[in-house]
């Protein structure tokens, strides 16, 4: 099993709101540099590990609350995103 991401890239294209994302990913406007023209990540195979979402799961968070309980939480903030996208 693992998350289902349907590369919206909205989670990319708003990196400011997450203090895990350093200036060292944002291209200067809030959005990850990596993130290309389609939503895809060019980086993908050396992606950042808190990019995982099932890796981060599995180290940090597998022993707290069920993988369906974290998908659930990541579609939901996932959902946001796509709303504030939506919003520019």
């Amino acid at each position: 099993m693992s998350f289902d991401c349907d590369k919206c890239g909205a989670c990319c294209k708003n990196i400011r709101l997450s203090e895990y994302y350093t200036k060292e990913f944002d291209r200067g406007d809030g959005v990850c540099k990596h993130l290309t023209a389609d939503n895809l990540c060019e980086i993908y195979s050396e992606r950042p590990f808190f990019c995982r979402v099932d890796d981060y799961y599995e180290k940090f968070l597998a022993q707290w609350m069920s993988r369906e309980e974290y998908y659930e939480m990541n579609h939901v903030v996932c959902d946001k995103l796509k709303e504030i996208d939506r919003q520019g």
